[in-house]
């Protein structure tokens, strides 16, 4: 057999072979090519989803975390209310109250009924915006909310719009001059900021502008009738509580993040290239360190609308944390859960939407490994 003539054995079969042995699923027969079987090359539905939408994907599971950790909240909520010590009906009826009475008032509030029936029918009438009648004005709740809400929200939104661009300003200026005069300034300014409560900062403004120098509002107190310009000037000293409180932490965070851009390899580049300081940290540094950015602002506009408790009863405003304290005063249990699942709300969603901006404005994250 040591020839150069064609070996004679037996004719290769092009068919299957019996057992599914000899040859391989994806070697090639008679001409074409036969693949494994689709699951076992794609998966489940959410594997093939996140393979060829991986931003969508990452976007999907944002949104799934957040509404899982606001009903995990809610039931924080409605449990914490329910194991507090005391009783409405006692409060409100008085300690003479007979225990009839008391019963009496128990079931009328529905506060005889199971525990779980009680929870379910709250959070289903949350999910339709209806938060039940308050127990001590027999009002509904949901309207009451929507008008502190929107009160609370218009303090939030100018606090906003003045601490943010203020604040990634400062954070720019204080690593132009970094380690000089003006950064120093700013640094020392922020920490004396940070050091102090809110509600010793809305005393302290008080004071001096409105009781001193008699150039502000106070009590800060709004109403549907008033107009724009004196809606303004009444929510001065609360803004600038808010702005105060907000705007060193966000600087700092802001000039944190340029400040670990700034020793890229790009930037030295633009440096060798002898563009100015401002020009790359406006141009390269800033926009590459938008992510840790957004993350500082996004929990400090979530401070906004749910930190305005203690400066809403430092100035009287007439908002949400106004409204949760008189509640709590008088043990309105519907209002306290209301409020509390509204700020949660807030809290939650506020984080979700820097989370998925920061997706947005990473390239890293956009495309994924």
């Amino acid at each position: 057999m040591a020839g150069g003539g064609p070996i004679k054995g037996p004719a290769l079969t092009t068919g299957p072979v019996a057992g599914g042995e000899g040859l391989s699923q994806s070697a090639p027969v008679s001409g074409t090519l036969v693949t494994p079987p689709t699951g076992a090359v794609t998966g489940t539905f959410w594997r093939r989803f996140a393979l060829r939408r991986p931003l969508a994907a990452l976007i999907v599971q944002r949104l799934g975390l957040s509404v899982g950790l606001l009903f995990a909240v809610s039931l924080m909520i409605f449990g914490g209310v329910e194991a507090l010590p005391g009783d409405f009906a006692t409060t409100y009826l008085g300690q003479s109250a007979t225990p009839q009475a008391v019963e009496n008032i128990r079931k009328d509030l529905g506060l005889d009924k199971p525990l779980t029936e009680r929870y379910l029918s709250w959070l289903g009438g949350a999910v339709k915006g209806d938060f039940g009648t308050s127990w001590a004005s027999k009002n509904s709740v949901s309207e009451q909310i929507g008008k502190r809400l929107g009160n609370s929200l218009f303090l939030a939104f100018f606090a906003a719009i003045v601490s943010v661009p203020l604040a990634v300003a400062l954070g720019m200026i204080s690593v132009q001059y970094r380690n000089r005069l003006p950064d120093k300034i700013i640094n020392v300014i922020s920490l004396a900021a940070i050091s102090l409560p809110e509600f010793f900062v809305g005393y302290l403004l008080i004071l001096f502008f409105a009781v001193q120098m008699g150039v502000a509002t106070f009590p800060a107190t709004v109403y549907d009738s008033m107009g724009f310009g004196e809606r303004l000037s009444a929510i001065a000293l609360p803004v600038a509580t808010l702005v105060l409180v907000v705007l060193a932490h966000m600087m700092r965070m802001t000039r944190a993040a340029i400040l670990n851009v700034m020793s890229s390899a790009y930037v030295e580049t633009a440096e060798l290239k002898g563009l100015s300081a401002f020009r790359i940290i406006a141009r390269h540094a800033a926009p590459n360190a938008v992510a840790p950015v957004i993350n500082v602002i996004a929990l400090n506009l979530a401070y906004l609308v749910v930190g305005v408790v203690v400066v809403e009863v430092v100035f009287v405003y007439p908002g949400m944390g106004q409204y949760m304290v008189d509640a709590v005063t008088v043990r309105d249990m519907p209002v306290v859960q209301a409020c509390g699942l509204i700020f949660a709300a807030f809290y939650i969603f506020l984080n979700m939407a820097a989370d998925i901006l920061a997706i947005l404005a990473n390239p890293r994250l956009r495309h994924p490994r």
